[in-house]
């Protein structure tokens, strides 16, 4: 069994942040996500605050700003988080995308790196976008017409982005071996 590894940056003490990082999780708290702590991404934004920045924002729109409905959002972050074995937004993400309406037996087949088989059509047509999206690193016309059909142009653009940042965000969580909450089990070894 492998040791589990500590996290690389600690958190810093609120008495300790710099004008800049103090302006940084301010302009997270007063965003859509409201009140939050330095847990996951955040703490990390904390040590390059003008990428933080840049960072919370593109991930504030993405979650609450783009046309893609807010299940088939979830669905597609939860698709990302397991692909990259990010225990952090696994557990952030499950809890939020069943409350916008993906199905248990969907989030257990995806923890379990199954095709969520019963999943609602729109779902699996995304479900299959991402897989050969992260496979080939493009799409076929085939692929990209079923989930066109779904979401449009402007939806296409905001889903790949999403997909895009949350690559973004597992791979901070990754690096930097950011623990899920305390007492909370991680999802992937």
């Amino acid at each position: 069994m492998a040791k589990k590894s500590a996290q690389r940056l600690s958190e810093i003490p609120e008495a300790e942040l710099t004008p800049r990082q103090r302006a940084l999780m301010d302009a997270i708290k007063s965003g859509p996500r409201g009140k939050v702590s330095q847990a996951g991404p955040f703490g990390i934004f904390l040590y390059a605050p003008e990428f933080g920045d840049l960072a919370q924002r593109l991930g504030a729109h993405c979650r609450f700003g783009t046309s893609v409905p807010p299940r088939l959002s979830e669905f597609a972050i939860l698709c990302t988080a397991r692909y990259w074995r990010a225990n952090y937004e696994w557990h952030a993400h499950a809890i939020i995308a069943e409350k916008a309406g993906v199905l248990p037996a969907t989030i257990a087949d995806i923890k379990a790196g199954r095709a969520p088989k019963k999943a609602p059509k729109d779902e699996r047509a995304i479900y299959d976008f991402f897989k050969e999206y992260y496979k080939t690193r493009r799409v076929s016309e085939r692929t990209y017409k079923r989930v066109h059909a779904i979401l449009g142009n402007q939806g296409m653009v905001e889903l790949t982005g999403t997909l895009g940042y949350y690559v973004i965000i597992s791979a901070l969580l990754n690096v930097f071996n950011v623990p899920v909450p305390p007492g909370a089990k991680p999802a992937f070894g």
